[in-house]
């Protein structure tokens, strides 16, 4: 088994709040996750066809930004590997931690950022009840139309100020590959998406422009097409919500975007990936040249600046 095979799927996310009711409130009743249960100091949250607890971990804080990121390793041989791995790796090892209302205990650690990343192995799986038992059983729950009711976690990205070693951190730590990067003209690395399964991505890591260290750009949730975006759109607006961006299309992955600030600051986005899949095992990273960039998204348009320039926490000047 190589390391690729290790890690089954990004897990959580778990997510900085300083206006924790406001944050709540806009994730169930606009964005549309539910609650699978909440303590003193968080809410776990997932959407309807997540098959864990928990995919977002929304938690007090007198800050914002990501607290951290769970990946399941793929088994507990797997879980083991990774660790033995991540010792040897050089980078910053927190170690064992126990776990709470959504996994079992997991294993921490950092990369050069200050971003921290945990891999679990046991889960718990939500169960739903007579109320949200889905029609077909193949679903994880019912399917509901409370807000955008996106289906399921899909993906995050994180800032850094050397995605060259960003990456090699992802390779060594999480035995993950790279499916497409920007080469700057200057020889920079601009950004990296990556993959631990045959998603075209689960976390992507860009270049930070707002000097600030550890800082998080986004996290996203999939809707089924791009219909559930437009619909989404509207919903934000009717409830206040800035929308920074968006519903367009990235050129990198294909993706159809929306993206909007949540009542604390954090970049949220919801997205429409479409089928692409890789499923070439000896595929090589496509790259896309500063020139590429230049020309915008799909279709044209410009990225808006405080794209580049907005990440959690906020930078004090």
């Amino acid at each position: 088994m190589s390391d690729f095979d290790d890690l089954a799927h990004l897990g959580h996310v778990e997510m900085l709040t300083n206006k924790f009711d406001e944050s709540l409130d806009f994730f169930t009743r606009i964005y549309g996750l539910t609650i699978s249960g909440q303590d003193e100091g968080s809410a776990y949250l997932r959407a309807w066809d997540d098959y864990e607890f928990c995919t977002l971990k929304l938690t007090r804080s007198e800050t914002t930004g990501v607290g951290h990121i769970g990946y399941r390793a793929a088994s507990q041989a797997a879980l083991e590997r990774r660790v033995a791995a991540i010792k040897a790796s050089g980078f910053k090892v927190i170690g064992w931690v126990e776990g709470d209302q959504s996994h079992g205990r997991a294993f921490r650690f950092e990369d050069p950022f200050g971003h921290t990343f945990e891999i679990y192995f046991d889960t718990v799986k939500y169960r739903h009840g007579t109320a949200d038992k889905p029609a077909l059983k193949n679903n994880a729950s019912r399917f509901h139309h409370t807000g955008a009711a996106p289906r399921r976690l899909d993906h995050l990205n994180l800032l850094s100020s050397d995605v060259a070693e960003f990456r090699r951190f992802m390779e060594v730590c999480l035995g993950a590959k790279v499916t497409e990067m920007i080469q700057l003209d200057n020889g920079r690395i601009g950004g990296c998406w990556f993959t631990v399964n045959n998603k075209g991505y689960d976390l992507a890591c860009t270049e930070e422009h707002g000097g600030g260290q550890g800082r998080f750009h986004h996290v996203t949730y999939a809707a089924d097409q791009r219909e559930d975006i437009l619909r989404a759109a509207d919903i934000f607006l009717e409830n206040g919500v800035h929308i920074e961006t968006g519903p367009h299309k990235h050129a990198i992955q294909n993706t159809f975007f929306l993206y909007v600030w949540e009542p604390a600051g954090n970049r949220v986005e919801i997205a429409n990936a479409g089928a692409r899949l890789i499923l070439d095992p000896d595929c090589q990273p496509v790259i896309w040249t500063e020139a590429d960039r230049k020309k915008g998204q799909a279709w044209g348009l410009k990225t808006i600046e405080t794209f580049h320039t907005h990440g959690t926490p906020p930078v004090e000047a």
